[in-house]
């Protein structure tokens, strides 16, 4: 159940193409980031009261839609009104967190300080508790399933020594990315203290410059559920699990803002970010992204979702996710789930494929590769891979299967192909994004990244 106070409910890492300055030039071409001087003056000092002017006091209703890879708007309404972002607000926590993990000032498994104040901010939260530590992927994993409030304050706090500090960095990034209407009070997107405001557009903005500049990251968005400290902690983006190719982002709520909803879905090799805010309830909301993204891909020339599939899928992942049993041989219907899940996307439960885990084969360490799925059976995983090896983009390239390590909790096996450089893995990817097969690009593990 959703608090009514605050449902389940942030330097720049490595760009997916082209320079620091490449999304906002792509989307300055479509007027997605036109700031005209009026704004432009009033966002000099971050003058907070201009927005308090216009933004409503109740539930804006606005929606955007736009081709990810082009920029290009597909449909917008009311998308510059401003309104209250909610836990969308913790998007930005995370694009400054992912930020850190790429240029080495933070690192997954660090542990960070848990404050009296961070674990005293209201729900939903994962309870953390005051004078204890939490590493930073759990805090990741915990934002993007539960929309934890207390974990947004640890990495603010972790990241900039106090939330106000840390706030100012999410507005100075806001400012950069043409976020125009934009502004943060804290890190969680709680009414108090403080006033956090956004508009649809803004946030797409946000949801767009998170998938190019942190591709191996957005893979966080699609985690439906993890476990911690003896709990599953389990997610509110229905979705995932009932529109066919949907891998994120964010959930968001409190009364002001009613429900938002920033979603990214690929089919057909083609992604869409679509943003809803102010829903009257969740599945109502949930109902009204659908429709956009059913219209979005038809413009594409890509056939909707029907029932029939959001339904096939709703099994599916739910056949995949039932607990293996180590004694029986998986059978074709469930290898069939399992790789029907994880093409949804490639990490469906808790972990973001650590690099530290490597099989006894390790050829093309010291390579790029690129991860094809997460799977509970290694026959799903094998057979995902020689397929994925037999495009011509992959090049036969060698097959690693991933094996769960002896004290892992997830028992899931990760299929690569390996031994490609940068660009053969890139190219590789958007190769299979095309066959709508997740994937994602490893750098070697020699990279300071996210390293212990």
């Amino acid at each position: 159940m959703r608090s009514r106070l605050e449902e389940a409910g942030a330097a720049r890492g490595p760009r997916r193409r082209g320079p620091a300055a490449w999304l906002a030039v792509v989307l300055a071409a479509v007027g997605v980031f036109a700031i005209g001087p009026a704004a432009a003056a009033r966002h000099r000092g971050h003058a907070v009261r201009d927005f308090h002017t216009v933004a409503a006091p109740g539930p804006v209703q606005a929606s955007l839609l736009l081709d990810a890879e082009t920029g290009r708007i597909i449909s917008q309404t009311n998308a510059d009104a401003v309104t209250y972002p909610a836990s969308l607000a913790k998007m930005m926590t995370l694009y400054l967190t992912f930020r850190a993990l790429n240029n080495g000032t933070l690192k997954l498994e660090q542990r960070l300080p848990i404050s009296e104040y961070a674990a005293s901010r209201p729900p939903t939260k994962l309870g953390l508790r005051a004078g204890d530590t939490v590493t930073v992927r759990n805090l990741i994993l915990g934002i993007v399933t539960r929309s934890a409030n207390d974990a947004a304050v640890v990495l603010a706090e972790g990241l900039a020594g106090s939330e106000p500090a840390f706030c100012r960095e999410m507005n100075q990034e806001a400012r950069l990315l043409g976020m125009s209407r934009t502004h943060y009070e804290n890190a969680s997107g709680l009414p108090e203290p403080g006033v956090n405001l956004t508009t649809a557009r803004d946030v797409a903005q946000l949801a767009l410059a998170l998938y190019h500049h942190f591709p191996r990251e957005f893979r966080y968005f699609s985690t439906r559920e993890f476990d911690f400290r003896g709990r599953t902690i389990h997610g509110h983006d229905h979705l995932l699990s009932s529109y066919p190719g949907v891998d994120g982002i964010k959930t968001g709520y409190i009364h002001a803002s009613g429900f938002n909803l920033a979603t990214s879905a690929l089919r057909g090799g083609h992604r869409l970010i679509g943003v809803v805010l102010g829903g009257r309830t969740a599945s109502t909301r949930d109902r009204e992204m659908q429709a956009m993204l059913d219209g979005g891909f038809a413009d594409l020339g890509l056939a909707p979702a029907l029932a029939a599939d959001r339904a096939r899928l709703r099994t599916l992942v739910a056949a995949a996710a039932e607990p293996a049993r180590p004694a029986s041989k998986p059978s074709p219907i469930a290898k069939a789930a399992a790789r029907f899940a994880a093409n949804l996307s490639p990490v469906s439960r808790a972990e973001a494929a650590p690099l530290q885990r490597r099989a006894a084969d390790t050829r093309g360490v010291h390579r790029w590769s690129i991860q094809l799925g997460a799977f509970r059976a290694e026959g799903a995983a094998r057979k995902v891979a020689l397929d994925a090896a037999r495009q011509r983009f992959a090049k036969g390239k060698p097959m690693l299967i991933l094996r769960p390590g002896r004290a892992g909790k997830d028992r899931l096996y990760r299929a690569r192909l390996i031994d490609f450089t940068a660009k053969e893995a890139s190219a590789a990817c958007t190769g299979l994004h095309r066959l709508r097969v997740a994937c994602a690009v490893v750098p070697p593990p020699v990279q300071k990244f996210a390293s212990r």
